[in-house]
């Protein structure tokens, strides 16, 4: 792809993104036109339908959620720092609110479903890191720390979002939230505990895969929604 087709592009991935979250999935494309500053006639040619625009959207996110992964272990060696790092990696994509806003206008093709894997394997090869190390609780799964995020980074409602206008609350709380996820203590069962030595509730580590199941629609690849 030439450099202006490819900066075209992303002007109107990073316009969409931006769109969506303020007005909702189903914002007119043409407020997409004019935030990219590009002609209907560009947006089009690339993305022919909202569909289309969607499915480009979501996958371009989880590609650079990957890619997010990959820098932070380059860039840290301390395994949870880097776990830390990718954490707030994903915040600034605002991954968790885009991908929740769109999931209902989500078609999952091959594409869709590669980009996925790698950013599930990434995440994953960080999240075990950090557990081996004894840096991090071992009752955590892939599907808890991807369902924090989402939680964190969700656009907070009416007037509450000028208290995150600079956009440094959202990494405030999601510290505060990774802090949790450090080794506590053990309870008699030998469940991991919270800091006051209570047991964590609910029924253990959460897949990316039950995430997933949670989410499916019928029709998709796999017969269960964006499982593989």
């Amino acid at each position: 792809m030439r450099a202006d087709a490819e900066r075209s592009r992303r002007r109107i991935l990073d316009a969409a993104c931006e769109v969506f979250l303020e007005r909702g999935p189903d914002a007119p494309l043409d407020a997409v036109v004019r935030r990219a500053g590009v002609g209907p006639g560009t947006l089009y040619r690339r993305f022919p339908d909202r569909t289309a625009l969607v499915r480009a959207l979501v996958t371009d996110l989880l590609t650079r959620l990957a890619e997010a992964a990959r820098q932070a272990r380059a860039a840290e060696p301390d395994p949870y720092r880097a776990l830390r790092r990718f954490a707030h990696a994903a915040a600034d994509l605002r991954m968790g609110a885009a991908i929740g806003a769109l999931l209902e206008h989500l078609v999952v093709d091959a594409e869709l479903v590669a980009a996925r894997s790698q950013a599930v394997a990434e995440a994953e090869a960080l999240l075990r890191a950090a557990q081996d190390a004894g840096q991090l609780r071992t009752d955590i799964g892939t599907g808890d720390l991807v369902l924090l995020c989402v939680r964190v980074s969700r656009p907070l409602p009416g007037g509450l979002v000028a208290l995150d206008a600079d956009g440094t609350l959202v990494h405030r709380h999601l510290d505060l939230a990774l802090a949790g996820l450090r080794p506590g203590g053990a309870d008699g069962a030998g469940d991991v505990a919270d800091a006051d030595g209570d047991a964590v509730r609910g029924a253990g580590p959460l897949s990316f895969e039950q995430v997933i199941t949670a989410a499916a629609r019928p029709g998709e690849p796999g017969g269960d929604g964006m499982a593989e």
